[in-house]
């Protein structure tokens, strides 16, 4: 996630920090695990560091506090403002109309965060309830922090929840303000198959890469290892020889010089693709990423400033750019693709303006209009979140396919066009 000091954010809601001398306890800490590895086992890979440091179960980031928030180390887009949640809800809510408005459908999100998107999803799906008063609606959270999960319980369904025994896929169920059920689960594979729509907001930048250079004797794999010079410092080196990351992982056709793979990201993608194609649905994926261009953006952030990746490991959010054209190679054609296309380009697609325009009416008080506008502008500007941030989608091909070229045209309605990806057409 970006840094923020620009982010005139939603008025937060987080603990405060907490204070340096702990933090600092926790470093050597996690340091101290780390180096007795290293010692063990020799250098690891960076997405093996990475796994450690983010999700290792006594001193991962993510597991112990998962620093969202104007407190946190960064700030996401749902943070910023309500409108970016409520476009989604609406693209939701546009897919299910074209697909013929299935009985059912479950909203899965991954790593939610702290469940500000779900609610606010959960507002638009509220205010249109008239729509979706013949549909079953459920929300299926997949969550690995408990920290987190305690945080979007509280958000989602007021506290009011309830563990459920090991021996079921989910590990805790409540119900929201609104009334409609909400699981947790640990991982995509515990969810239920069914009808879905898929929401992955900066989910995929923070699973472990692995970073490969090329060099005179080929693809060898950046590693992490103690620095000889200062003992309890890291530093970066190369393998001596391929790796078996280094034969799985770089395509034959590639023709950059440093390469960023994230091998969970193509597995939780195919995952999806599996569960669209057979069960219907749609996945929608907002991320900072590229399409396949860019080289080295792995990257660390504590209290909303670039922090060294290998310093104090466990204290900081460690993160790297999504690599669509990855993603979308994943997919094995099981699905369409649709993206990536820039946030501002999407969210204006969605009719973000208009909607801007009826909350400032909608509001006399001058400091909300100046946070209204503010974070439209953090949301909109390509020079903060605007042209970073992209959306991906996945569709089965039956949404996009036309019909058969042997129909008159005019006996089948053309397909609508895809909410956000193209112009929306109000009626």
């Amino acid at each position: 996630p970006l840094p923020t000091a620009l982010a005139a954010a939603r008025p937060s809601s987080g603990a405060g920090d907490q204070p340096e001398a702990e933090g600092s306890s926790r470093a050597t800490a996690m340091l101290r695990h780390l180096l007795l590895k290293l010692r063990a086992t020799g250098p690891v890979t960076v997405a093996e560091y990475m796994r450690e440091a983010l999700t290792n179960p006594g001193q991962g980031y993510y597991v112990r506090r998962g620093g969202i928030g104007e407190s946190g180390d960064f700030v996401t887009s749902p943070e910023i403002s309500q409108v970016f949640g409520e476009l989604i809800g609406i693209w939701y809510i546009s897919e299910w109309i074209a697909m013929g408005k299935p009985k059912a459908f479950q909203l899965v999100e991954l790593g939610p965060g702290r469940g500000t998107l779900t609610d606010d999803i959960l507002r638009v799906f509220n205010q249109l309830s008239s729509l979706l008063s013949k549909c079953d609606v459920s929300i299926h959270l997949v969550e690995v922090s408990p920290k987190l999960s305690e945080i979007q319980a509280l958000m989602l369904t007021g506290g009011k929840v309830q563990s459920i025994p090991e021996d079921k896929s989910a590990y805790m169920k409540g119900i929201s303000k609104s009334g409609i059920p909400i699981f947790w689960y640990r991982d995509i594979q515990d969810v239920p198959p069914g009808y879905s729509f898929y929401l992955a907001h900066e989910f995929f930048d923070a699973l472990p890469i692995h970073k490969f250079q090329r060099t005179e004797k080929g693809w060898r794999e950046v590693l992490v290892d103690i620095d000889p010079e200062v003992p309890d410092q890291l530093r970066f080196v190369l393998s001596p020889s391929s790796t078996p990351a280094t034969q799985n992982f770089i395509q034959p056709e590639e023709t950059r010089d440093h390469v960023e793979v994230c091998p969970e990201a193509g597995v939780i993608i195919q995952r999806l693709a599996c569960r669209i194609e057979k069960d219907g649905g749609a996945a929608l994926v907002a991320d900072y990423g590229h399409d396949g261009t860019k080289t080295d953006t792995f990257r660390g952030f504590r209290n909303h400033r670039l922090h060294d990746v290998l310093r104090a490991p466990g204290t900081a959010d460690l993160t790297a750019d999504v690599d669509f054209s990855y993603l979308r190679k994943m997919t094995q054609g099981r699905t369409a693709t649709l993206g990536p296309i820039k946030q501002w380009e999407f969210l204006k697609n969605m009719g973000i303006d208009l909607r801007l325009q009826v909350l400032l009416q909608n509001s006399r008080d001058p400091a909300t209009h100046e946070q209204l506008l503010r974070s439209y502008d953090m949301l909109m500007n390509p020079k903060k979140m605007g042209d970073c941030f992209n959306f991906f989608a996945l569709l089965p091909h039956q949404r996009l396919a036309h019909p058969d070229k042997n129909h008159k045209p005019e006996s089948k309605s053309p397909l609508p066009p895809v909410a956000g990806f193209g112009e929306l057409l109000l009626k």
